[in-house]
């Protein structure tokens, strides 16, 4: 059974200036080369892998773009006018923020191990070695998806509630 949208959520989606719809396709489109050409899951002549994409790579990579550029669109903040005329951006990023961006952070690096090349993974090679990559890391890569992709969406929740409960007002 699929649950309702938390409140709050679409109507954070729904306030999303244009400025904020362009970063997230931009975002979006970063997300997707960042993790995808160093995985080659987007084939390129720099990066290769020896073992086959899996099916599942394809649309964990564009969930993952989508998530992330949704995400990073939520950081955008118009710039706020002070009294005597001067524009300022609003950056103070409160501990609940940082909290999230380190959820969002860690789905996008999740993300990189899920889809990337089991035995191109240095950190995996020297912890399990070939062996171990094929054998230990390959088998849990689908469930590294699905817990990237749940601590996103997690990340985008809460900040998309924080848009509605708290808007940032411009003068």
């Amino acid at each position: 059974m699929l649950s309702t949208p938390a409140p709050g959520t679409l109507t954070g989606l729904q306030r999303f200036t244009p400025r904020q719809w362009w970063v997230a396709v931009l975002g979006g489109i970063a997300t997707a080369l960042l993790v995808g050409l160093p995985t080659d899951v987007i084939p390129n002549p720099v990066f290769g892998r020896p073992v086959p994409v899996t099916w599942w790579s394809y649309p964990v990579l564009a969930i993952t773009a989508v998530l992330g550029g949704l995400l990073i669109a939520t950081y955008v903040r118009e710039p706020v006018t002070d009294t005597d005329g001067t524009t300022k951006d609003a950056v103070d990023l409160s501990d609940d923020d940082r909290r999230t961006a380190r959820r969002g952070g860690l789905g996008g690096l999740l993300s990189f191990f899920a889809v990337g090349c089991p035995v191109c993974n240095k950190i995996v090679l020297l912890a399990v070695g070939t062996v171990g990559a094929r054998r230990w890391f390959e088998p849990i890569q689908p469930y590294l998806a699905v817990l990237s992709i749940v601590l996103l969406v997690v990340a985008l929740r809460a900040r998309l509630r924080g848009l509605v409960a708290c808007p940032v007002r411009v003068s």
